[in-house]
């Protein structure tokens, strides 16, 4: 049987993660989270492509990517563009791909503006506030897909 693909975006300042504010992000780095992905996904027979981009359309063209590669599923955390982003929710829209959002904390206990999810608007699911665990959280949902 075929390994499965899933595509794993991360947007703007994910880049900077365990640097950037530990206290509400954690101390683990993206590239701690890709390993952590890649032995999961290994032992669930998933194939992990991770990008991150502090660009909106290269994330949009990722997207589009995902379903032209026959991705089984994207983790999105979008970070920032996750409450402003249109461009993002109809690029969801535009792919067959089912999209998980991922946040390592929970926005809805944070500022009033990070409540609002274009991303989650068009996304399968969401899964958020578990520090590094989100993404591993969020694979293995996409193995059930």
């Amino acid at each position: 049987m075929a390994e499965k693909l899933v595509y794993v975006l991360n947007g703007p300042n994910l880049n900077r993660l365990g640097k950037r504010e530990p206290s509400i992000y954690g101390s683990q780095s993206l590239d701690d989270i890709a390993a952590l992905l890649t032995d999961r996904g290994r032992e669930l027979g998933i194939s992990v492509v991770m990008h991150q981009s502090n660009h909106e359309g290269a994330l949009v063209d990722w997207l589009h990517e995902a379903e032209d590669s026959g991705a089984q599923a994207v983790l999105l955390n979008a970070g920032a563009y996750t409450h402003t982003s249109i461009a993002l929710l109809d690029a969801i829209r535009s792919i067959s791909v089912p999209v998980i959002e991922v946040h390592l904390s929970n926005p809805h206990t944070r500022e009033e503006f990070r409540h609002t999810s274009w991303v989650g608007q068009a996304a399968k699911g969401t899964v958020a506030g578990f520090g590094a665990q989100s993404y591993v959280l969020a694979l293995e949902a996409a193995a059930r897909l």
